[in-house]
This record gives C-alpha cells, sequence and structure tokens, in this order.
C-alpha cells in the first residue's frame, strides 16, 4: 500500500512495486488521480490519511482481499511543504501540517498493523534530510519530519520482535510537484506581511521561492527514491535508514560534524543578487 501515490515518488514507487511483480494499492484522494495511476498490478483506492473513513476503508480492503493476498509493506508517502519563517505560518497551518506529514501515518499504522505482523511485512516511512536538519523556512515541515523519524525510531524498537521491520526513507531534493505546491502555498500565507516582518525576512523569502524553483526544476527523479524504497522492501535485512541523493548524503555529514554555530552560519541567507523584490510578497 502506497499513500500520497497522485504523483511524484508515490505514483514512481506504485509503478515500481507493480513492475516487479506486486499488486499495488495506490492511495488518491480523488477520481481523476485514480483514473491516471490504475494500470495492471496498481489498484486506485481513495486515501486521505487525514480522513479516519478512508483509513479504515484501506484497512477493510487489505483485510478482505479477495485473493488473500498477504500485506507485504505500507509505504507512508503523503505529505505537504509549508515553507514560510516560524513568526509567519499561522498555527493552523502547523496543524495542518503535522496532520498531512505525521498524525495521518499514525493512523495509517495503528490501522494496518495487525495485517503487516500477520503477514511479517514492513514500514517504509518517507522523510526528508529536513528530519535531520532544519533550515531557513522549513520549520514546520522539518518538525513534522523531525517527529516521523522519532516515531520510526520508537515503532522499529516495538514491532522487530514481531517480525515488521520499519525503515526511514530520507531524499534530497526531488523534482515533485510538492515544491510547487510549497512555494504556492507559502506565497499564500505571506502575501500580507507588514513593513517590519518585510524587513526581517525579505531575504529569507526570496532565497527559499529561488531555492524552490530550483528543487522543482532540477532535484533527481522520484524514480531515484522508488528504486531505493523497493530495494527496502525486498533486501533481506534492510537498513533503518536509507538517504537518497548526493545533497542528502554531503548534507548529512555535514551536520554530523559542525556544531551548531557553524552550520547557523553556513545556512545563513545573506541579501544578494537572488533577494529581488519580484522574488517577495507585497506589503500589507
Amino acid at each position: 500500500m502506497v499513500s500520497g501515490a497522485s504523483t511524484g515518488i508515490g505514483r514512481a514507487t506504485a509503478q515500481r512495486l507493480a513492475a516487479d511483480g506486486f499488486h499495488v494499492l495506490a492511495g488518491v484522494r480523488n477520481d481523476r488521480d485514480a483514473e491516471a495511476v490504475t494500470a495492471g498490478r496498481i489498484e486506485a483506492v481513495r486515501l486521505d490519511i487525514t480522513e479516519s473513513d478512508q483509513v479504515a476503508a484501506v484497512a477493510e480492503r487489505v483485510r478482505s482481499d479477495s485473493a488473500g493476498r498477504p500485506l507485504r509493506a505500507v509505504v507512508n508517502n503523503a505529505g505537504i511543504a509549508v515553507a514560510a519563517p516560524v513568526e509567519l505560518i499561522p498555527l493552523p497551518e502547523w496543524r495542518r501540517q503535522f496532520e498531512a506529514n505525521l498524525f495521518g501515518h499514525v493512523a495509517v499504522i495503528q490501522a494496518l498493523l495487525p495485517a503487516l505482523v500477520a503477514a511479517r511485512g514492513r514500514v517504509i516511512n518517507i522523510s526528508s534530510i529536513g528530519g535531520l536538519v532544519a533550515g531557513p523556512t522549513y520549520g514546520a515541515y522539518a518538525a513534522s519530519k523531525f517527529g516521523l523519524e522519532a516515531m520510526s525510531d520508537a515503532l522499529r524498537r516495538e514491532v522487530g520482535h514481531l517480525g515488521v521491520e520499519v525503515v526511514v526513507v530520507q531524499p534530497g531534493g526531488i523534482a515533485t510537484p510538492i515544491w510547487t505546491k510549497g512555494r504556492a502555498l507559502a506565497e499564500q500565507l505571506t502575501g500580507q506581511i507588514s513593513a517590519d516582518q518585510r524587513d526581517r525576512y525579505g531575504p529569507i523569502l526570496a532565497a527559499a521561492s529561488q531555492r524552490a524553483r530550483q528543487t522543482a526544476a532540477a532535484g533527481i527523479s522520484p524514480d531515484r527514491v522508488a528504486e531505493v524504497i523497493a530495494t527496502a522492501i525486498t533486501t533481506r535485512r534492510p537498513r533503518t535508514r536509507y538517504l537518497v541523493g548526493r545533497d542528502a548524503q554531503i548534507t548529512a555529514r555535514v551536520a554530523a560534524l559542525m556544531p551548531d554555530r557553524w552550520l547557523d552560519r553556513l545556512m545563513a541567507v545573506r541579501p544578494g543578487p537572488a533577494s529581488t523584490d519580484q522574488d517577495l510578497p507585497p506589503v500589507a
């Protein structure tokens, strides 16, 4: 079962696992996406992981599978990116970030864990390099991913003796629609910032906007992540974590070696050519 399978990593993973011979339940949120992803061994299921009735329906679909197939793995991939300075993100958006990136995955795990235990299956949680290092404007996103990392560690230590493996996949910059959507949401959130807030965060917002455009255009292919996920599901003894992408590997090494203050200076945003007025939201 793969959540967030409409686009990006989720869709690439569903296609890769189907090609490997698995019957894939691809979680999507609307009929148009269901029609687009259904093919061969891919069966679309309606799944918004923040909706308890839809999570329960998927669990029932797994339990009552007419072919009696065991649940080999759950790939918790659905998520959103809310990218703006901590001060500028309203509390409801903080809560929405956690519902989509953490609490919804907990709901799916709770609903499907009995089937995973019966099949000695695997939980694959899609985190991010943001689950290790929190950059400017990614406080909410990184916090939700830090939480996913912690939950994964606890779960692994709770269910390992039951034969269930828990794996975390940590991609770096991936060319997926999440960054375009995240940039659009950030522009909405910061569309009415005050003059004082513009003074405080203008360069940071401009740099974040530019970074989102670059990642959407030049990030590595979701197929690379799908390949790693397939390995985590099929290898006899998977790692507990997989970093995907050169940028993720470098960032993880640097963060492990550098003191916090050095890392702060390395990640600091300074005014420069990229910080132009056309990258900034209007002042209220």
